[in-house]
């Protein structure tokens, strides 16, 4: 089992940078796509990005492509989302979550850390 640990969430303004942090707790990332979610108040859970076990293909949401990047280090340690143009709306807890090759729900979940933008 992995456990996924969020950091790097806070306040920013509207089309402002923030950088979200994924760590494994005790292992690698290198063996699950990691994917980030979000929710915002009184919404449903939504995806944002997607990264494969194999580090050779992303994914994005719509509402994000072209502003949010998701990248790993080398060493498959933590995987990062690179939020860029931030607008009030990307307001939320955002997730980390695991899941493996294969399988089709995340099984792995982190406890969210919260990125709020103000206009």
């Amino acid at each position: 089992q992995v456990q996924p640990i969020e950091s790097g969430g806070g306040l920013a303004q509207a089309g402002g940078s923030l950088r979200l942090s994924c760590a494994a707790s005790g292992r690698t990332l290198s063996s699950y796509t990691t994917g980030w979610f979000r929710q915002a108040p009184g919404k449903e859970r939504e995806f944002v990005a997607a990264l494969s076990w194999t580090g050779g293909n992303t994914d994005y949401a719509d509402s994000v492509k072209g502003r949010f990047t998701i990248s790993r280090d080398n060493a498959w340690k933590t995987v990062y989302l690179q939020m860029n143009s931030l607008k009030p709306e990307d307001t939320a807890v955002y997730y980390c979550a695991a899941r493996l090759p294969g399988a089709t729900l995340y099984a792995y979940w982190g406890q969210g850390t919260q990125v709020t933008v103000s206009s």
